[in-house]
């Protein structure tokens, strides 16, 4: 479990910045702090509506395995979408794959603003001053994707792991291929498309110049230890050779 923070700051995972890799995830957690009343059932919360299921187990072997420090967010994203821009129509949501939000939807504009200023501020402060302390040469953003959609479950998403990039292709370019040859169903730009939703990383690696892996697991994949053991197994070695290779100048497309 992540550590409660009612504030708005991450839980961090120390690490060896000399690794030059910087682990964040937006929707690490599900907690939702005991003041505010989102209406709706707690078995929700479980859902992928209010948090990437397996990624903060994933986080932790992944900065086990790479020596990395990591951001992980601590509050769900039925509270705050920390990844959405902050005037984004569901960055409160009042609707999220069908299930209704009531207590999102009964906030003024001033109730908006304080969800605004007390969770999604403080993490994008946070990640901005960890950059600055020491800039790392790769930023692994770690989210996971359910394998169908409650709106649409006709609609299968077949990818193992999504590869999400917007303008800036460079850790992209040397990690797809390495997954497709380690067997990875791999998906460029899906689930969904970076170039769309793409907000921490736009903001955070994009405007400051540096490369970053944005990656989607299925959730399925990493719902147990063991899901989450495979998986380590197959990314660590991968994000390790993609830091490797922009450290040397060799960059693909």
């Amino acid at each position: 479990m992540i550590p409660r923070h009612d504030d708005g700051l991450p839980h961090r995972i120390p690490g060896d910045i000399a690794t030059g890799l910087l682990l964040i995830a937006d929707h690490a957690s599900n907690h939702v702090p005991p003041d505010i009343d989102l209406g709706v059932a707690p078995s929700l919360l479980d859902e992928h509506v209010a948090i990437d299921i397996g990624v903060a187990p994933l986080a932790r072997a992944l900065c086990a395995a790479l020596g990395c420090p990591a951001l992980l967010a601590s509050v769900s994203r039925l509270v705050v979408d920390l990844n959405r821009i902050e005037d984004a129509p569901g960055l409160v949501p009042a609707i999220s794959d069908g299930y209704a939000i009531p207590g999102n939807a009964a906030l003024d504009a001033a109730g908006r603003a304080a969800r605004v200023a007390r969770f999604w501020r403080p993490w994008h402060a946070a990640i901005a001053e960890t950059i600055a302390a020491a800039p790392p040469a790769l930023i692994l953003s770690l989210h996971s994707f359910t394998p169908r959609l409650a709106a649409d479950p006709r609609i299968e998403r077949p990818w193992q792991v999504g590869v999400l990039y917007n303008q800036d292709e460079r850790a992209a370019r040397l990690a797809i291929p390495a997954l497709i040859a380690a067997g990875v169903v791999t998906g460029d730009n899906e689930p969904y498309s970076g170039r769309v939703l793409n907000y921490t990383m736009d903001r955070h690696a994009e405007a400051n110049g540096i490369p970053y892996l944005g990656l989607e697991v299925r959730q399925d994949l990493i719902a147990d230890p063991g899901g989450v053991a495979r998986w380590c197994n197959i990314i660590a070695p991968i994000a390790a050779s993609v830091i490797q290779n922009l450290r040397e100048g060799r960059v693909k497309g």
